[in-house]
């Protein structure tokens, strides 16, 4: 392909979240790991959640998994990927089980169309129980902020990555992330085009507005057995430099679909 005819070319997402290693759904993992290898993507995105309750074995599990996709690979943390069983390791070096993995943790990606920029919705203790929802603390999402201001005058899409979506899924419900409604008006007024993220286990792509400003929520689902409503699922994100396409992708289903046909 020509140096134009890959600038042209869409860029193509794998967005996945919630992959819980300790409950994963082993079908619905290696069907996303040969669609890696199938469709070669852009970039691989986990928004969280990778493992159940981030013991060692769950994480080398992880590791592997993840080493075999030939793409830049963004992880996020999520709610269930800081131990619980030892606090001391909890409150010191809350992510350092995440091993090799270290170098994807809140990793930016630059596409031909899209920057995406991470956001760390996670906390290693709250003033509530159980401590699985979101808290947006100020210097996290400060960060995310400078970065979007330093990408004011590119052309691209810019996409927050994160875990816990910042808005509930309709406005008559109580937010669980804390100062979630700041924290979506502010990146939607630096120019954030879409918020993709996870944690609610069911696929969602919503358009949404604070304080005049509207953004996109994209939601992945999960690939574990720890279902809310949906069957596994991720998300094929293509963008262009005009628009974001997001087409949840079941593998079950699609498995089970190609199995008929034979």
């Amino acid at each position: 392909m020509s140096e134009a005819g890959a600038q042209a070319a869409p860029d193509r997402i794998m967005h996945v979240s919630d992959v819980h290693f300790g409950v994963e759904n082993p079908a619905a993992m290696d069907a996303f790991a040969a669609s890696v290898e199938e469709l070669q993507p852009d970039a691989v995105i986990c928004t969280g959640d990778i493992t159940q309750r981030a013991f060692h074995g769950q994480w080398d599990a992880a590791r592997k998994w993840f080493a075999a996709f030939d793409a830049p690979v963004m992880v996020m943390p999520g709610n269930h990927d800081m131990p619980y069983g030892n606090l001391l390791e909890r409150f010191r070096d809350p992510y350092k089980r995440f091993g090799s993995l270290e170098d994807a943790v809140g990793r930016e990606i630059s596409l031909r169309h899209a920057v995406i920029v991470p956001l760390d919705t996670n906390v290693t203790a709250q003033w509530r129980w159980p401590w699985s929802d979101g808290v947006i603390k100020q210097r996290k999402l400060d960060a995310t902020l400078e970065r979007l201001g330093e990408l004011a005058d590119d052309p691209r899409m810019k996409i927050v990555a994160c875990h816990h979506p910042l808005l509930p899924a309709t406005d008559d419900r109580k937010n669980p992330t804390i100062r979630g409604d700041m924290a979506f008006a502010a990146l939607a007024r630096a120019g954030a085009n879409a918020v993709m993220s996870g944690h609610v286990h069911v696929p969602f792509d919503l358009t949404r507005s604070r304080e005049g400003h509207a953004m996109r929520m994209i939601g992945a689902g999960t690939l574990s057995r720890r279902l809310r409503g949906a069957e596994p699922s991720w998300n094929l994100v293509t963008i262009t430099p005009d628009r974001i396409a997001v087409e949840p992708q079941y593998p079950l289903e699609q498995m089970t679909e190609l199995e008929t046909t034979r």
